[in-house]
């Protein structure tokens, strides 16, 4: 919406996300679950607050240079709505780097997430996270060190996975190619 009203609309949806962009990402995922308390729903509440102004400042870049092209106008020119021209041609046309920007940024929460629960901010047990899964082995480093490789190397091996998926999807999604 920001990238295609422009004017007052733009600027004040690019300042809250300005605004929200400003804070560094681990602190404020912090602050939003020590204030709401730990949760799963508090968890995930936190991680797409800080993850928003990425997608949202991606969104807007591609929608600015969407909306800008020939058949856009023609839609307008034919009398299309505004809400029928952003679902049938604007995004479609912006879906493939927000999807891949996507699999990127779910990479980066699942570790804000496994940090959160490290932290006890997060998802609470009984829940198994590996968040939680390397805090409860922290006490037995000296006997069973094993007890956190486990969570570690899942955590490190989802990671990558959703690093080349991003990584793959770009390589598909790429106009120049």
């Amino acid at each position: 919406i920001a990238g295609y009203a422009a004017g007052l609309a733009d600027t004040l949806i690019m300042r809250v996300m300005d605004v929200i962009f400003a804070f560094p990402s681990i602190l404020l995922a912090l602050a939003i679950t020590a204030v709401l308390g730990p949760s799963l729903t508090n968890a995930v509440l936190a991680i797409a607050v800080v993850n928003l102004p990425i997608f949202a400042r991606l969104a807007r870049a591609q929608t600015l240079v969407v909306a800008r092209l020939d058949y856009v106008e023609a839609a307008r020119a034919m009398g299309s709505s505004h809400t029928r021209i952003l679902l049938s041609t604007v995004l479609p046309n912006i879906l493939a780097p927000v999807i891949v920007q996507g699999s990127l940024l779910f990479a980066s929460a699942i570790i804000t997430e496994s940090y959160l629960s490290f932290l006890g901010l997060g998802v609470q047990p009984p829940t198994p996270t590996w968040g939680n899964m390397l805090r409860n082995a922290i006490g037995f480093m000296e006997l069973a060190p094993w007890l956190a490789w486990f969570p570690g190397a899942a955590i490190f091996l989802t990671v990558l996975g959703c690093n080349l998926l991003g990584d793959g999807l770009r390589d598909r999604f790429d106009p120049r190619d």
